[in-house]
C-alpha cells in the first residue's frame, strides 16, 4: 500500500508528516518507522508525525523519533501538523489537537503558527551537573518533554554533540534521559540557543519545546523578560512568551514557522 506523506520543516528542524485519519499507517513497526528517518536510505527526518481522528479535539498528533520510538510532544513538529491540519481542512484556523502532553491550542498567524503550549511541570532551578569532572550550572523543566537548559559564555565553542550526549544519559535523568540546551543571553529578552535532542541523538537546528523550556528558564532566572527572541542554530528566530507564576508559569505560547519542503509517497511494508 501507498501512504501519501509530506516533508515540512519548523525553523530547520524537519518532519514526515502523514494523514492517517484512516489509522492505515503500521506504527507498531518500529523498523519500518526507522527506515523512514534514515538520510541515505529513506526520505530523511528528525520526526514522523501522524494526524489520527480524535472525540476531544479536531485531531491527534502522534509523534516518533527517527529511531521509531514514539514521544508525548514536539514544538517544531506541533507547528507544522497545525499548518497541515489547517490546509487539508481538518481544523480550523484554531484548532485544537491531542498530544501525549496534553491538549495543545494552535492557530495560524499569516504563514506561522503559535502554539499555546501545556503547562510546563518537573520545575529544578539553581542546579550542578557534574560531567567529565566539572560541575556545571543548569536549569531543568517538562515543556512538553524533558530538557536541561545550560547557560554559557562562549556558545559556539561548546561541544554540543559530546556534552549533549553525556547529559542526555546522565544518571540523573535516567531512565528515559532528557534533551539538553545550551543558551547564550543576548539582550533583555533575547538569546541564542543549540540544542542536543534525545531520539535523534545529536545536535538539531531547532527544538520548539527546548526553545520554550530555555525561554522559561531564563525568564525564571531573571536573565530575560518575555516575550523573549529565541535564535536558534538555523538562525530562524522563534518567540516565546509567558506569564511567570509562584510555582511555574502560565499562557505559554511558541510563535514561528512551518514550511512546506516536498510531497511524496511512502510504501508499506
Amino acid at each position: 500500500m501507498k501512504i501519501p506523506f509530506w516533508k515540512m520543516h519548523g525553523a530547520g528542524n524537519d518532519f514526515v508528516l502523514i494523514d492517517d485519519r484512516r489509522l492505515t499507517v503500521p506504527v507498531k513497526n518500529r523498523a519500518w518507522l526507522e527506515s523512514i528517518g534514515k538520510r541515505r536510505t529513506g526520505v530523511g527526518c528528525e520526526g514522523i508525525i501522524l494526524i489520527q481522528p480524535s472525540t476531544q479535539a479536531d485531531f491527534i498528533m502522534r509523534f516518533f523519533n527517527p529511531d521509531g520510538s514514539e514521544v508525548d510532544m514536539c514544538g517544531n513538529g506541533a507547528r507544522c501538523v497545525a499548518r497541515l491540519a489547517y490546509d487539508l481542512k481538518v481544523a480550523p484556523a484554531k484548532m485544537t489537537f491531542e498530544t501525549g502532553a496534553g491538549i495543545i491550542a494552535a492557530e495560524m498567524v499569516g504563514d506561522q503558527v503559535r502554539l499555546g503550549m501545556t503547562l510546563p511541570k518537573d520545575w529544578r532551578l539553581n542546579q550542578m551537573l557534574e560531567i567529565d569532572g566539572v560541575k556545571r550550572p543548569y536549569g531543568f523543566v517538562n515543556s512538553g518533554v524533558p530538557h536541561v537548559v545550560m547557560p554559557l559564555e562562549q556558545l559556539d565553542q561548546e561541544d554540543v554533540a559530546k556534552t549533549g550526549a553525556a547529559i542526555r544519559y546522565h544518571k540523573d535523568f535516567a531512565p528515559k534521559g532528557t534533551n539538553a540546551n545550551f543558551i547564550h543571553v543576548t539582550g533583555p529578552s533575547a538569546l541564542r540557543i543549540r540544542t542536543y535532542e534525545r531520539g535523534v541523538e545529536a545536535e538539531t537546528l531547532a527544538c520548539g519545546t527546548g526553545i520554550v523550556a530555555s525561554g522559561l528558564i531564563a525568564g525564571w532566572m531573571g536573565w530575560v523578560k518575555p516575550p523573549v527572541k529565541i535564535t536558534c542554530a538555523g538562525g530562524d528566530v522563534l518567540e516565546v512568551n509567558y506569564t511567570l507564576t509562584s510555582d511555574g508559569a502560565q499562557n505559554v505560547t511558541l510563535l514561528g514557522p512551518a514550511v512546506y519542503v516536498f510531497t511524496g509517497e511512502l510504501e508499506t511494508p
